[in-house]
């Protein structure tokens, strides 16, 4: 198939349209002669974890706290593991990001004094389901600013160590993209589909995040040989039954306690933390006392029709599923579950390893919100503050990184266009291959069918819902051979447009995001996080391993590399500034 080739310049290139990426944009759009680009795979409209809308945000400084007390907060759920600098720096632009969204057009519900209404400690109410299309109007609205959408990228443009751009492929027609930048910035998605889903089927979109964020993000920087950190603290979330419906605004907002089949409140056990409150659910199923529940059972009407409008914002099908059954909230508890793994920035420590600038370690790339690690619990206003903190670090960055020189890149840019005609090229079925230990003949498989295989491999060797999240380190290394095999194989596939393309390259990332995965959960010998995933090998927490388990494509070979905790720094700097 021959390819249309595009081949665009800017001062800034975005990769990812979703909430830090749009925001991020937003902070550049002030400055005016200077260009940016947005590249994204969906359209920025409705893409990313704020396409289906929002009831609430999660990170707001209320009166009487301070940034610093929602630092305490989130060391201590996340057992110490996070990084000081980058919590406190986003935290300090919560109230400040909000105030940007509701002058957007963002409705924040009021309490009788006029102050933003509370939801839980951190938390405020708001309508959000049109939240993404007010960011994305107003990026629309920036002169300075060009947005590409239904384009994938697929690999970072590196000259000299330096980040210089980015190629990818139009998802809908056949056309290849080289955008060349004097900066770029990360700011896809996490990672989701590395295990099998709750919901076979039809129904396996049916997760906790967003099935179209598939890794490319963190796939990019592996290949790229930058620095990650923290993989192996994955997130495992709480969710309604089926409906994979948050829980949050039910706990929060009714005051509904987890209960076991027996109604006993159980969390007092097991600890009031994220990852204790998921492992308390996991471990009363696991011994016999599920299956769990909040319990909403004597609400008041009011609290039902509340509960019923705020699942409308964001998930319609729990509503529905209440309203299908004939009976309310209040005449019924809410059945819980946990979801498959992801690894995701926003929720956990897992992403780039980066300095308070949000530099990663490769010169002229910055990264920003699910793909940007060491700060948990970031939720949209930390994806908004990092967006801002990112645009901000590259504009001043500037003026030593020009643009680089158009034949320096042909190559490599040769060389990607050679690889998206490969995969859309038939195979000759005459020959065999092969890659490590592994003889493959070319690919007879699909990408859908390897993807489920993947999952399969995951959920059964490397802490999956079927294993209860457990795993041990004899798993990991037959999840880890038999993950060899299954790129072996990703790499012959075939198709027959740019769709099909796409969901290579989908799996092409997961798979290499599962890889480092385990290397990451067999790195850190100790079960920290319990409800996120627990070694059998090393079942307690283990104050020796105080420390960040780093990883590196280094020569092929991905190399794990310890780091000290960063604690109380205002600010954490690479020896150069810049990687």
């Amino acid at each position: 198939m021959p390819f249309h080739i595009v081949e665009k310049t800017a001062d800034i290139l975005i990769i990812g349209g979703g909430t830090a990426g749009c925001y991020a944009a937003l902070t550049l759009a002030a400055h005016e002669g200077l260009s940016v680009l947005i590249a994204e795979k969906a359209n920025i409209r409705r893409s990313g974890c704020l396409a289906a809308g929002v009831n609430a945000i999660n990170a707001y400084i209320p009166a009487g706290k301070t940034p610093e007390d929602y630092l305490e907060y989130v060391r201590w759920d996340a057992a110490g593991i996070i990084r000081d600098d980058l919590v406190l720096s986003m935290a300090r632009r919560f109230n400040s990001v909000v105030g940007r969204l509701e002058d957007l057009g963002l409705v924040i519900l009021k309490d009788e004094t006029g102050a933003y209404a509370l939801r839980g400690q951190w938390n405020i109410k708001i309508n959000g389901e049109n939240i993404k299309p007010l960011l994305s109007q107003a990026v629309y609205r920036a002169k300075n600013v060009e947005v590409l959408n239904h384009v994938n990228i697929t690999d970072y443009l590196i000259l000299n160590g330096r980040v210089v751009g980015a190629a990818g492929f139009s998802v809908r027609e056949e056309t290849a993209y080289f955008l060349r930048a004097r900066a770029v910035i990360c700011t896809a998605g996490g990672a989701a589909g590395l295990y099998r889903p709750n919901n076979p089927g039809f129904s396996q979109h049916k997760m906790w995040y967003p099935p179209f964020n598939t890794g490319t993000g963190y796939a990019l920087g592996i290949r790229a040989g930058a620095e990650m950190t923290t993989f192996e603290m994955r997130f495992v979330a709480q969710r309604c039954k089926d409906t994979i419906a948050p829980t949050g605004t039910i706990a929060l907002g009714v005051g509904a306690k987890q209960v076991n089949a027996q109604g006993e409140e159980y969390t007092s056990r097991y600890g009031l933390s994220t990852s204790g409150r998921a492992y308390g659910t996991t471990n009363e199923t696991h011994q016999g006392r599920g299956p769990c529940y909040l319990n909403t059972i004597g609400i008041t009407s009011r609290q039902d029709e509340d509960l019923l409008k705020a699942y409308l914002n964001m998930a319609p099908s729990q509503t529905l599923k209440w309203l299908e059954s004939g009976k309310r909230p209040s005449q019924q508890n809410v059945e819980l579950e946990g979801t498959e793994p992801y690894v995701v920035g926003g929720h956990t420590a897992s992403g780039y390893w980066v300095d308070t600038g949000r530099r990663t370690t490769l010169r002229g790339l910055y990264a920003a919100g699910d793909v940007a690690g060491g700060a948990p619990k970031k939720f949209v206003t930390g994806a908004l503050a990092e967006g801002e903190i990112a645009a901000n670090t590259a504009l001043a960055d500037l003026p030593g990184l020009p643009l680089p020189e158009d034949e320096a890149l042909q190559a490599q840019e040769q060389a990607i266009l050679q690889t998206y005609e490969q995969h859309l090229t038939p195979a000759d079925t005459s020959t065999v291959k092969r890659y490590s230990r592994h003889f493959v003949p070319p690919c007879r498989y699909t990408s859908q069918q390897l993807e489920e295989a993947m999952q399969k491999v995951m959920d059964d060797y490397a802490g999956g819902i079927h294993s209860s999240y457990r795993y041990s380190e004899a798993q990991l290394d037959i999840a880890d051979e038999r993950l060899e095999g299954l790129t072996a194989l990703a790499q012959d596939l075939r198709g027959t447009d740019t769709d099909d393309l796409l969901h290579i390259y989908e799996l092409k990332d997961r798979l290499l995001v599962c890889q480092s995965l385990i290397a990451h959960l067999r790195a850190r010998r100790e079960t920290r996080w319990a409800g996120f995933g627990f070694n059998t090998d090393y079942p307690g927490v283990d104050d020796s391993w105080q420390l960040y388990v780093n990883s590196r494509l280094e020569n092929g070979t991905l190399k794990i590399h310890y780091r000290n905790l960063v604690k109380e720094a205002i600010t954490f700097e690479y020896p150069d500034s810049n990687g």
